[in-house]
């Protein structure tokens, strides 16, 4: 396992805590949206390993809150989450994607949201419908669309590429608010225990073709998730 920040000691800090419940976990600095550490990652893992088996694109920003007010998104805005949020991991999915054709069965996780599905914005009994941040929602939208495309792309290979909405989690976002209207939020702005543990509950099987883990609202709405000859499952409706 090999676990990528751009903070070298807070990136240190996990891989320790790894080594320390037995995995093998190495550290490799990286700052997604550079286009060098790119090519870092890609010569470190070809060196260390020969190939990449699963590569996880989990990187992310929200730089503006759920207020619904378009009309006053900055151009920089826009620019800074899609650069984290959809550039950056196109452009390591591409400068890896040697190394996990190298893999006997190659899997691609972009690490997307709720908030990307156009059907569920446009739907006002949908419980996202009042939460819209125009740069984070588009930029994942667009990440869906990535996902999409790379697994037809690749339907013919050994390699599975989904999207996944993780639910909330202790990350470095602090806490967002979740459709449910649960926050689980804690006074430092992390996420309590009781919410982590209800994530790892919430998730559930795709009846898809990969099994991929997505999060119980899928189950919950009832909304189906067909099975796809494209080779990826994602969580919203079948019309996105």
């Amino acid at each position: 396992m090999v676990l990528a920040a751009r903070n070298t000691q807070k990136g240190e800090a996990a891989a320790d805590k790894l080594r320390g419940e037995g995995l093998d976990a190495q550290f490799f600095k990286l700052e997604v949206t550079n286009a060098y550490d790119q090519a870092s990652a890609a010569a470190f893992l070809e060196q260390k390993f020969g190939r990449l088996d699963i590569l996880i694109n989990n990187a992310g920003i929200s730089a503006e809150p759920p207020t619904g007010s378009a009309s006053t998104t900055s151009k920089d805005v826009l620019h800074r989450t899609f650069e984290t949020n959809f550039f950056a991991p196109v452009e390591l999915t591409q400068a890896l994607l040697p190394l996990l054709k190298k893999s006997g069965a190659g899997r691609i996780v972009n690490i997307s949201s709720i908030l990307g599905s156009q059907t569920l914005h446009a739907d006002p009994k949908s419980p996202i419908y009042n939460f819209k941040a125009l740069s984070y929602d588009a930029s994942k939208a667009a990440l869906n669309s990535f996902t999409i495309h790379l697994a037809y792309e690749l339907r013919d290979t050994k390699i599975k590429v989904n999207s996944a909405h993780p639910w909330l989690g202790q990350n470095g976002y602090g806490y967002r608010r979740r459709a449910d209207g649960d926050s689980g939020r804690r006074e430092d702005g992390r996420g309590t225990r009781a919410a982590w543990r209800r994530r790892a509950d919430r998730r559930f099987l795709s009846s898809g073709p990969d099994a991929a883990l997505v999060n119980r609202y899928c189950a919950r709405a009832k909304l189906r998730i067909p099975p796809s000859p494209a080779r990826t499952t994602y969580c919203v409706p079948p019309t996105i």
